[in-house]
């Protein structure tokens, strides 16, 4: 996992590629370089050295005929076995999959796309035709931001890149103000800043003497409706043959791998997939983060699932004090608004992984959309945030002329069945998209890369077109990941119950924060967005106990750190 970047057109010159390259080397901190054409094309990359660690694998990395330039962001878990079909072509020189890449594209084009199993953003240069492919993964886990004007086209790994290649920042109203109104987080092409895009999962481009082209390569809906119809023999055998290739593939590495843990199923679940692998597990380390609060911390079923196991626990504590620092520079990393205490929490175990030498973690999140895991599926609500039962949204404090412009956001219902138009809204949408940022941004902060075995496509492709009662069933949801969570779980093992939140964000911001929350909102008062007095009588309520949801405080203080 890595950091690209690129300027195609006149402006594509030494220092600019360099103060991007900057913008953004901790998404590579091993190796940074470049390819330069002055006024035509630059691209660069920061490298974070995973699968073949010699020098040889560097980026940006040529082709053999030296016509074709790639650079490349992610994992390919299958190269070995795309190598294996490409070596009696293409001689091979590193044990890199991104050299397997840039031969599967040499020979299958396009096409090419369809054969990966991996999380990818890359840009392939053809320096004869003056062209530049690039493409992002299925579910869009790897980032690709660009803008273009009439004579230029950048392209980058965090949208801060972007801005340093001297573009302007100027917010998105429009994605703002739905953020503010039901919690969106813009559109899978839109970002908070105006005419910054991103290139949707599932989707390649093209751009040729400044004329771009998008096109949709993953065709989602098309693999469900074939799959509708299919069923194996032994559905529970061969969706655990799924699970254990998924943990498999994400082994591939030639340094360490340690895993995130909390208490709950999907954790549980990936901990015994992990005990199945046939790997060194005494060399393969456990993380989990803490708030010290007994009421969220999930500590206890952590040590519970790993007694008896090889796997040294490393325990990742967050202090109250801690925060205003932290959200700060996660503010300035993510450039977007993100998930709160719990986001701040979860970046504590890449800090500490990255200080142990450990480059790659699996985790197990991003199950709930495939398996119907969130409490509004069985209740058929349109909500997109787990756990409410009342609206977290406090449009009362917005200036009424930027309010009235809010327009709903009209999700797509590809699917006659209202379950699965829901999952696919999480998957592609709402919750996937959001999450795999939030995600991406705070592993790489630490040079750290993050691998998500519940997102291989294969298996939530045929977990997702399953039949409902597959996945609910007399009230219990996630009925057959539980089922086979079961043959490998120990019978006596108790799990954390299923909660939206683990940490004491509400508690910390109502008194332990008390101070900076009130001069972080202090700042929006300037802001036309909002109006001082109410933005001030929702605050005054939260502090006096009405503080069941803290969603909106986040929001605000959140939207100061990013507009400051």
């Amino acid at each position: 996992m890595c950091g690209i970047l690129g300027i195609i057109g006149f402006n594509a010159n030494k220092q600019r590629i360099i103060n991007m390259l900057k913008s953004q080397s901790h998404r590579g901190p091993d190796f940074s370089d470049y390819y330069l054409e002055e006024g035509k094309i630059a691209l660069g990359h920061n490298r974070l050295s995973i699968i073949d660690l010699s020098n040889n694998a560097n980026q940006p990395f040529f082709s053999e005929c030296g016509n074709f330039i790639v650079v490349f962001n992610g994992e390919i878990y299958n190269y070995l076995e795309l190598k294996s079909e490409l070596r009696l072509k293409y001689f091979f020189r590193t044990q890199s999959d991104t050299e397997v890449l840039l031969n599967a594209y040499l020979e299958w084009g396009e096409d090419c796309l369809d054969k990966l199993n991996g999380m990818f953003s890359f840009a392939i240069w053809n320096k004869n035709n003056q062209t530049l492919f690039a493409a992002r993964d299925r579910f869009g886990v790897k980032p690709f931001y660009y803008y273009i004007d009439s004579k230029n086209f950048y392209f980058a790994s965090e949208i801060n890149t972007i801005f340093e290649a001297g573009v302007s920042k100027l917010p998105n109203n429009e994605v703002w103000l739905n953020f503010f109104s039901d919690g969106s987080y813009g559109l899978p092409n839109e970002t908070f800043w105006k005419d910054i895009k991103q290139l949707e999962a599932g989707h390649f481009l093209t751009i040729k003497t400044n004329h771009l082209q998008i096109k949709k390569w993953y065709h989602f809906e098309e693999r469900i409706e074939k799959l509708q119809n299919h069923f194996e023999p032994n559905e529970e055998e061969y969706i655990t043959n799924l699970l254990l290739n998924a943990i498999n593939l994400r082994f591939r590495a030639d340094v360490p791998v340690g895993f995130n843990l909390s208490g709950g199923l999907d954790s549980s679940t990936l901990l015994a997939l992990i005990d199945q692998q046939n790997i060194d597990k005494s060399a393969v380390e456990a993380f989990t983060f803490i708030t010290n609060d007994d009421r969220y911390d999930e500590l206890p079923w952590v040590k519970s699932m790993l007694e008896n196991k090889p796997y040294a626990l490393n325990i990742c504590s967050l202090d109250s004090k801690e925060v205003p620092k932290l959200a700060s520079e996660i503010a300035k990393n993510q450039l977007e608004p993100y998930g709160g205490i719990p986001t701040i929490a979860y970046s504590k175990i890449f800090q500490s992984a990255s200080k142990k030498g450990i480059k790659v973690l699996l985790d197990g999140q991003e199950s709930d959309e495939a398996w119907a895991g969130y409490d509004y599926y069985t209740n058929n609500s349109q909500n997109i945030i787990q756990g409410i039962n009342s609206s977290p949204f406090r449009t009362n404090v917005l200036d009424l002329e930027f309010s009235k412009k809010y327009s709903k956001i009209i999700y797509n219902k590809p699917f006659k069945n209202d379950l699965l138009n829901l999952q696919y809204r999480d998957l592609f949408q709402t919750k996937i998209p959001r999450a795999l940022r939030f995600n991406d941004r705070i592993s790489m902060m630490y040079g750290t890369e993050l691998r998500e075995p519940f997102l291989d496509y294969q298996l939530v492709e045929y977990v997702f077109s399953r039949p409902q009662n597959f996945k609910i069933r007399e009230g219990i949801q996630k009925w057959m990941l539980r089922k086979i969570a079961e043959k490998f779980l120990q019978k006596n093992l108790v799990l954390a119950p299923k909660r939206p939140l683990q940490t004491p964000q509400r508690e910390w911001l109502s008194y332990d924060l008390k101070d900076w929350v009130s001069s972080e909102i202090e700042v929006l008062k300037n802001n036309n967005w909002f109006d001082k007095k109410q933005l001030q009588l929702e605050l005054d309520l939260f502090f006096k106990g009405n503080n069941q949801s803290s969603f909106h405080i986040w929001q605000w203080i959140n939207t100061a750190l990013l507009l400051k």
